[in-house]
């Protein structure tokens, strides 16, 4: 919150913060646990936030920073905007719903005014909040407010219990920090710990890779804990997210230096193999399916490994130019391997390929943890493999692959990949991706790969709608499928969770299923999700492939891979559970026959703020469009993952407004290695220690 919130009142008191002295330096690498005056209990609950060290404490950032000198005026309606509040806690209630609790309190100004509005808090099944928040108690709080009934809400607001003792302390009548917070330890403490350490551990000395900017980082380092005014805080962030910025483009760079060191073997073939599948195909590949093929021959005609990402929105034609490039590898004598995320998606690869490969000689072999076949003959040499991460434990499998392809590659693991990356023959790469990455975010992980991007759909695909409606529009939901389906059409209803669960306030697909069935009685529906055995999943995905089955009620387990072209309804319910990305990618199961199809969008929790979002999906098929919103809204973190990605978090850092500093920390990253390789001098040494923890990142591209 900054002064500028509408409705801010100014608090009783104010004081001047003080600026925190300059002390001796201390090593940025020093375990906590040698200051002295941390308590074991803290040690322990900051070791399971991952920190340790002196330098991981001052990296701990705020999530946010409020302006305790003044306060917002209690609300009298609801709304999307974010309060932070100061009052008096009134009647308290404890309840129960039968495996539900619920801790309610009644929050109101201490002006004892009979026209201040009462907001009531509620927390849900956090029984320790009960034994803090008392009657009387004064407390700041932060979050939105939702009318429940006719009693304004705020539910799980975050909040901090003010003593008369804070008056003169870091935590009021200044602007305050808000640290993420942990198990065994509260925004209070950590805020007291960090602002110690800042006062009392030097840190202005600390290798900076930056120094020739001139640029104090030190400071920045403590305005982004404990400014004195509202608007130190952007330029503190912006500075030190460049430090963040520059770490992972280093990492990026020595990455794109490795993969291309003069290596591998070139390829060179005539194409009869791939000229004869593409001949024998009933449909043309599109413009940009050839240029993508095009690339990819000539990169694996080169003496330097292929490293190259695929990127196509969801029916694009991904599938046939991963089989090309197999192709390609086969007629040069070398085995060729696709690595798929999930069972449903590797044995539907399988059945596509052996269609396309049998006229041609070619024996394809999938592997799973559950099923191995194989379409060759006892004594014909495996050609191509299709698998899941079974691929990973099997050597024999794996020898002598002259190219390894990747699907949906951010469904795995750094390491995963690199286990396939890193084989001895040194095989081509093809990672492909059919969630559209926007430019920003792809420099950034992806900043190793060249890019083949296919921007269109294949001819004879049918229209695909978009709606977005509330929950009251359900019962005129169920008669249109009813009416598609009596038409012979079949439908997905998608759902986020398995089974229900205490913390979450959505619908579950196990619990779903039964209602469904009476709802469409007599169409056959049955229930697909992750959590089922392969031998049941692959039974369900087999009769609803064959129509004997009609209605999917499922889960994101359908995101990727699924591809019945008789299936022409969509429905997600709780989609504001999802995010717009997610939300592209399933509706991408429908709209792949001739038949038109429709998506339905169904937003649970009566919010129009979320109801609107949703409406972006009505107004595009453009998944490059969706992921640009997609991380405007969620921030890159929430896309991708670290996980997946294999680089370090960013804490500070947002790809989506900070593009300008994103440029300048690939420029400095490039200007850096090319005067110290090795990364040897003192103002790299945190450069160097990044690479070395992240050293099975960078094997990967060996």
């Amino acid at each position: 919150m900054t002064p500028e919130t509408p409705g801010a009142k100014p608090a009783a008191r104010r004081s001047k913060a003080k600026p925190l002295p300059a002390t001796p330096p201390h090593d940025p690498e020093l375990p906590l646990a040698r200051l002295g005056w941390i308590r074991r209990p803290q040690l322990t609950a900051l070791e399971k936030l991952g920190i340790t060290t002196l330098r991981d404490l001052l990296e701990h950032y705020p999530r946010r920073h409020e302006d305790r000198r003044r306060f917002d005026h209690f609300p009298d309606a609801e709304g999307e905007q974010t309060y932070c509040l100061s009052g008096i806690v009134g009647k308290t209630v404890f309840r129960r719903f039968g495996r539900m609790r619920s801790f309610e309190a009644q929050f109101q100004e201490a002006t004892d005014s009979p026209l201040s509005p009462v907001i009531t808090l509620r927390w849900f099944n956090l029984f320790h909040v009960q034994k803090s928040v008392l009657t009387g108690s004064r407390l700041i709080v932060h979050g939105r407010v939702r009318l429940r009934g006719k009693r304004l809400c705020m539910e799980h607001p975050e909040f901090e219990i003010v003593t008369e003792e804070d008056r003169e302390s870091i935590h009021l009548d200044r602007v305050v920090p808000v640290h993420p917070a942990g198990d065994g330890i509260s925004v209070r403490v950590i805020r007291g710990i960090i602002h110690r350490a800042l006062a009392e551990c030097g840190w202005a000395s600390w290798s900076d890779p930056l120094a020739k900017r001139k640029v104090d980082w030190g400071k920045a380092l403590r305005s982004i804990h404990f400014p004195v005014e509202p608007e130190e805080i952007e330029p503190a962030r912006r500075e030190l997210a460049l430090r963040e910025l520059l770490g992972i483009q280093t990492l990026v760079t020595i990455r794109r230096q490795a993969v291309l060191r003069p290596r591998g073997s070139p390829k060179k073939v005539t194409g009869a193999l791939l000229g004869h599948c593409l001949n024998a195909l009933p449909f043309t590949p599109t413009a940009a399916q050839t240029r993508a093929i095009a690339a990819i021959r000539a990169d694996m005609e080169r003496s330097h490994r292929m490293h190259r990402l695929l990127q196509g929105d969801v029916g694009s034609g991904k599938t046939l130019v991963a089989a090309a490039s197999m192709l390609l590898s086969l007629e040069a004598g070398h085995r060729a391997v696709l690595m798929a995320p999930t069972q449903i998606l590797a044995e539907q690869h399988f059945r596509t390929f052996e269609s396309w490969f049998a006229p041609l000689g070619i024996p394809v072999t999938l592997v799973t943890s559950s099923i191995r076949k194989s379409s060759a003959s006892r004594g014909d040499r495996v050609g191509a493999v299709i698998g899941t991460h079974a691929l990973l434990h099997d050597d024999s499998i794996l020898e002598g692959a002259g190219l390894v392809v990747i699907d949906e590659q951010h469904k795995f693991g750094v390491l995963q990949r690199a286990r396939l990356t890193t084989l001895p023959s040194a095989p081509d790469v093809l990672v492909m991706t059919a969630t559209p990455i926007p430019r920003t975010l792809a420099q950034t992980l992806y900043g190793d790969l060249d890019f083949s991007i296919l921007d269109e759909r294949p001819p004879g695909r049918g229209v695909l709608r978009t709606a977005a409606r509330g929950l009251e529009k359900l019962p005129e939901i169920i008669t249109y499928m009813r009416e598609r389906l009596e038409k012979g059409r079949q439908a997905y209803v998608v759902y986020p969770l398995v089974e229900q669960s205490e913390k979450l306030s959505a619908k579950a697909a196990e619990e779903e299923i039964a209602i469904w069935k009476e709802r469409l009685s007599p169409i056959p529906c049955a229930l697909l999700h992750g959590k089922m055995k392969a031998a049941e999943k692959e039974s369900v995905m087999e009769a609803f492939r064959s129509r004997k089955i009609r209605v999917l009620v499922t889960t994101s387990v359908i995101e990727v891979g699924v591809d019945v072209p008789n299936a022409t309804l969509l429905l997600v319910e709780n989609a504001e559970r999802f995010g717009l990305a997610q939300l592209h990618q399933l509706r991408g199961r429908i709209g792949r026959g001739e038949h038109a199809s429709t998506c339905v969008l169904l937003e649970g929790s009566g919010s129009p703020v979320a109801l609107e979002r949703l409406r972006i999906l009505e107004r595009s098929n453009d998944g490059f469009v969706i992921a640009e919103e997609d991380l405007r809204l969620r921030g890159a973190g929430d896309i991708l993952g670290t996980e997946q990605s294999g680089l370090p978090p960013l804490r500070l850092a947002d790809l989506h407004r900070d593009a300008d500093l994103l440029a300048v920390a690939s420029a400095e990253a490039a200007r850096i290695l090319h005067q110290d390789p090795m990364l040897e001098l003192p103002s790299h040494a945190r450069l160097r220690q990044l690479r070395e923890a992240n050293s099975d990142l960078l094997r990967g591209a060996d």
